[in-house]
């Protein structure tokens, strides 16, 4: 062993014991440079994505399509008769035991016992014997008080006096609670729409129709009021609706809302009946805002049609679309409340919020112009479920 071989074993000890391993292995292993044709497809993926899928562009032109809307028959609220105490008193006997329960008119629905009505035909018996002259307008106070001509007339003849004051329906119909008329008439809910937010998944093509929720109405609830319980004058007891005039309330979402307007034809079946078809006029178009949500119903008025309250409806309506681009659902990617598409830029997919309205069988409409744009066919492969999308808006593309 000569002295050049332990010189050099010396030397390789004393450059390992003042190299610590991270430059030992950053000197054996140099990273190559990056190329700039490179740099711009490393991004990371939920900026872009590098795909070879096929692209395509939007299409244009006009669209006739069907919408498809869900409703329901209620009564018609113009037609309601409202059935109301003339005294105060309390309930001695009452004939309505449940909503919905059929009337005629004249039937007797309730009796009710009244002072001030018994102190009234006290009044009617001493004026008869001692101002004859006053009669006619005791007369007349008694019957704004609720009391018949003829029972009148049995006071003066018998002189005895009625404490129950007879209440009797004023029309033909089916009865229904007040307060449970209050719930009826606010039975209409919002458009149950599908995930995306443009509110027009009901537009054919198998999504999800709008739906319009309904209360209990048909149902035979016992009525609130009870027989010993107090009523005060005016207080409105029951509601008559009839029967013979009906109405198909269909809730629209307000996408779909601005394209339909009053005289315009409706056609609707009963939901699972598509062969008892019926056309119709728009009655009424009414903007609602509850439970925090837009939409509109639509209402219809039927007449002579063998439909029953509480009775599902579906609806079919043309629609005319003229503007925007088309493009097919599967390339238009859903992100909460935005809709994305994937736009090919020098090689690769960039993520582009865009706004989109209606849906047409298996299209989607554009608003935003996207007439020059290559996007991604399927926009679902190019989603990253490990990652948030880095989406870019149309004003930095514009």
């Amino acid at each position: 062993m000569t002295n050049n071989y332990i010189a050099n074993i010396f030397l390789l000890a004393a450059f390992s014991a003042c190299t610590t391993p991270e430059a030992q292995h950053a000197t054996a292993h140099k990273e190559a440079p990056v190329d700039s044709s490179t740099a711009a497809l490393a991004k990371p993926v939920n900026a872009q994505v590098v795909a070879t899928i096929p692209v395509i562009k939007a299409q244009t032109g006009t669209r006739i399509v069907t919408a498809t809307v869900n409703g329901v028959i209620n009564y018609d609220t113009r037609n309601q008769i409202s059935i109301a105490s003339r005294v105060g008193g309390r309930v001695e006997r009452l004939l309505i035991k449940y909503n919905y329960q059929p009337v005629r008119k004249g039937q007797l629905m309730m009796e009710i016992y009244a002072p001030d009505l018994a102190a009234a035909q006290r009044e009617l018996l001493l004026v008869a014997r001692q101002h004859p002259e006053l009669l006619a307008a005791a007369k007349e106070r008694l019957q704004l008080m609720g009391m018949a001509s003829s029972q009148i007339t049995q006071v003066l003849a018998t002189g005895n006096i009625l404490y129950r004051v007879p209440v009797y329906a004023n029309g033909n119909g089916y009865i229904l609670e007040k307060t449970a008329a209050a719930a009826t008439t606010a039975s209409v809910a919002a458009p149950a729409t599908a995930s995306g937010g443009d509110g027009m998944s009901s537009m054919g093509g198998g999504s999800a129709p709008t739906t319009l929720k309904t209360s209990a109405s048909p149902a035979t609830t016992p009525v609130m009021l009870r027989e010993g319980q107090y009523v005060s004058a005016g207080q409105s007891l029951f509601t008559i609706y009839t029967a013979e005039d009906l109405v198909a309330e269909f809730s629209f979402p307000p996408t779909l809302a601005t394209t339909v307007k009053v005289g315009q034809q409706l056609l609707f079946h009963p939901a699972g009946d598509q062969n008892n078809m019926h056309t119709v006029k728009i009655g009424l178009i009414e903007p609602v805002f509850r439970n925090g949500q837009n939409f509109t119903v639509v209402r219809v008025y039927l007449q002579g049609h063998e439909q029953r309250p509480g009775m599902l409806m579906t609806a079919n309506i043309p629609v005319v679309y003229t503007s925007g681009w088309w493009l097919p659902k599967a390339a238009v990617w859903r992100l909460g409340n935005e809709s994305i598409v994937f736009k090919k830029e020098k090689g690769v997919y960039v993520p582009v919020v865009v706004k989109t309205g209606a849906q047409a069988d298996d299209q989607i409409q554009v608003n935003t112009n996207i007439s020059d744009w290559e996007i991604a066919a399927n926009a679902a492969y190019l989603v990253d479920s490990e990652s948030f999308i880095k989406t870019v808006s149309t004003d930095k593309q514009q």
